[in-house]
């Protein structure tokens, strides 16, 4: 489905007349032929994101605008997956896991309608000192998918990051992960992405296998952190809402 190109830390995709969906900065509905997963530096400490991303677009010989995600994971460790209608690509680092209990050392916990969050070590931000991780994936399909399919398309993709994530880590996500969905106009009209639809369920197959694979490269030579405790940044979200009867 997809035209990958990788130069100077930029990651081009490519595909024409693609409706876009991304959860990531100035993300939202686009239409046009890129996205792009721009991986970050060390240190990085840039605020002005828009006159960045173009910086770094134009450095790499990239002309179209289109929606894009920033990673500190390097780009050659990128993987894709194809199944069915669909395909994924996945850039995974796991330094910044956020981690969220579901079992809780006692019954008479806070649960007052306000708490902080507890942050491990340090939050992380863009703008944070240091080479975070984040899990970017970028799904699309063949097929036109009606709006809220296409919306739904992130909900699912989400879904089987956090799944996947929870096998290999502990955590569902990390602090600053992000997902861009596209659907063809042109192809065949779909109402529905949910897990059971062909759309759906190839969605699933493809972010697994491919997040997967890009951890595996990603950390082939180092450890991976298995919970927040062993990561380099990281939160936990631990504390309780005040729960009631509708």
């Amino acid at each position: 489905m997809f035209e990958a190109t990788q130069r100077d830390g930029v990651c081009r995709i490519y595909r024409p007349e693609t409706r876009w969906l991304s959860t990531g900065y100035a993300g939202g509905e686009s239409h046009g032929p890129v996205a792009y997963n721009v991986t970050v530096p060390d240190g990085w400490p840039e605020t002005d994101l828009d006159a960045y991303i173009e910086r770094r677009r134009t450095d790499a010989g990239f002309e179209e605008t289109g929606p894009t995600l920033l990673t500190g994971v390097e780009q050659q460790h990128a993987r894709r997956a194809r199944f069915g209608p669909v395909e994924a690509i996945v850039t995974a680092g796991v330094s910044n896991p956020a981690a969220l209990p579901m079992e809780f050392e006692s019954e008479d916990a806070d649960t007052s309608e306000e708490g902080t969050l507890e942050e491990t070590n340090r939050p992380s931000s863009p703008s944070d000192d240091g080479h975070l991780g984040t899990v970017n994936v970028v799904v699309g399909t063949t097929r036109a998918l009606e709006p809220g399919a296409l919306a739904n398309l992130v909900a699912v993709a989400a879904e089987a990051k956090a799944a996947t994530l929870l096998s290999r880590c502990g955590s569902p996500g990390t602090t600053t992960d992000a997902v861009i969905a596209a659907s063809d106009p042109a192809g065949e009209v779909e109402s529905f992405s949910g897990s059971a639809t062909p759309v759906g369920h190839a969605a699933r197959v493809c972010v697994r296998d491919a997040l997967l694979a890009s951890l595996d490269s990603r950390y082939a030579t180092v450890s991976i952190p298995r919970d927040v405790d062993s990561a380099q940044y990281g939160v936990v979200a631990d504390d309780r809402a005040h729960v009631s009867r509708i």
